[in-house]
């Protein structure tokens, strides 16, 4: 490629002249930029906390065999779910998720309480189903680009489970989806037995351009000039960059965008073009992503498949105009700067409308139990000033009592 004879050449050339040349080049990992806070961002993912927390809870509910679970072994696994308060507490808060009933764990045992999906959960389940399937090509897609990006066109399939949540894949992705396309998909092995992955079959030129490019082939629509592809960087108010970072930031972004999808495989792992192409994968990753953020340690599962340096997490802080790690919650999480607009995420995957769904249903089961308080407020309230009343009424008959007496 264009770029690598260019790289090699210059390289080759300094090194005849001056033995010192390699010596002269700062190594990546020496430029150190200092992590600043951006609240902004931090927002983003405590607004999104309830959410997830509720999503977890019913995802462990719909595990089970049948969909039911004894209440009192959902609340052994509170630590697990992340969940500090406890389960009937949970309920109370939001009571739109499972209805209660009574049911043994075993035959001739003490009856116990169990949890199942609500009905209004089950017609979200059902709406989650049909924008799935609105939305299968853009799945599709997704999933091929990920085999495309990685080294050998495989991924393991306790990965692509382990993901499944971060892309918007379906639970059933592996059944119902994959087999619909034998043109791009190859199961190798059996999900659950052993060791299985899933191969790309066939190379798609389409889904071969990455966010960056396809941007770059809509300006250049727009305003009929060519453009060439590169990041957008935006460094967060009040913060700044050394001198001597900053004149490597701006000499490594007029190095030639290297795509995502392109062969790498000649390229030193150590090499400003490598660093280049990394940043492309994590750009590309985030952009796929339904939130534009994913956390790193899941991202860390795909060292080897996409070639990412032992420490990758520094590529977040050293381009700062890119990315922001956020370190909320105890978790560090890559997000992709440009999706957002403070908190606001502006960048909307299309499959973002099932999280907007399930909020409307937390949303209205919070309104019901607010409705409920009132009301039980109310009969408190009637309860009091009848007792009150009561009492007023005692007092009088008691004092005319003693007034004849």
């Amino acid at each position: 490629m264009l770029f690598k004879t260019k790289a090699l050449l210059f390289y080759l050339q300094n090194l005849r002249t001056n033995p010192n040349f390699t010596r002269q080049i700062r190594p990546i990992s020496s430029l150190k930029v200092v992590w600043r806070k951006d609240q902004k961002l931090d927002q983003a993912i405590e607004d999104d906390k309830q959410y997830k927390l509720c999503s977890r809870v019913v995802k462990e509910v719909l595990n089970e065999p049948g969909q039911v679970i004894p209440l009192l072994y959902l609340e052994k696994r509170r630590e697990r779910l992340r969940l500090i308060v406890r389960i009937k507490a949970f309920l109370n808060r939001y009571p739109g998720l499972f209805d209660s009933y009574y049911d043994r764990i075993k035959p001739k045992t003490n009856q116990v309480l169990f949890l199942r999906p609500s009905e209004k959960l089950r017609d979200f389940l059902e709406e989650e189903r049909k924008i799935c399937v609105q939305n299968e090509g853009l799945i599709v897609a997704k999933l091929c680009k990920l085999l495309m990006m990685s080294k050998d066109k495989v991924i393991s399939i306790d990965k692509l489970v382990h993901v499944k949540r971060e892309f918007g894949f379906p639970n059933d992705f592996l059944v119902n989806l994959v087999p619909k396309y034998p043109n791009y998909f190859k199961l190798v092995g059996c999900p659950g037995e052993g060791k299985s992955f899933l191969e790309l079959e066939s190379w798609n030129p389409e889904f071969a351009k990455s966010v960056i490019q396809l941007r770059a082939e809509e300006e250049a629509k727009v305003t009929g000039i060519r453009v060439r592809p590169n990041f957008n960087v935006k460094l967060p108010s009040g913060f700044y960059l050394r001198k001597e970072m900053r004149e490597w930031t701006r000499d490594w972004l007029e190095l030639d965008y290297i795509s995502p999808y392109e062969d790498v495989s000649s390229l030193p792992q150590s090499s400003r073009e490598m660093e280049k192409r990394t940043v492309g994968v994590f750009h590309e990753l985030l952009s796929l992503s339904i939130f534009k953020r994913v956390p790193v340690p899941i991202l860390g599962k795909f060292n080897d498949e996409y070639r990412f340096p032992n420490a990758f997490s520094t590529v977040f802080t050293r381009h700062s105009g890119i990315f922001y790690m956020s370190l909320k919650g105890g978790i560090k999480t890559a997000v992709l700067r440009e999706a957002y607009k403070d908190s606001e995420l502006i960048d909307r995957d299309p499959l973002l409308e099932i999280k907007d769904k399930f909020v409307e249903l937390l949303e209205e089961g919070r309104q019901e139990r607010a409705e409920q308080l009132k009301v039980q407020r109310e009969e408190l309230k009637k309860e009091i000033e009848m007792t009150a009343l009561r009492n007023e009424e005692e007092e009088l008959y008691e004092h005319g009592c003693n007034e004849q007496m």
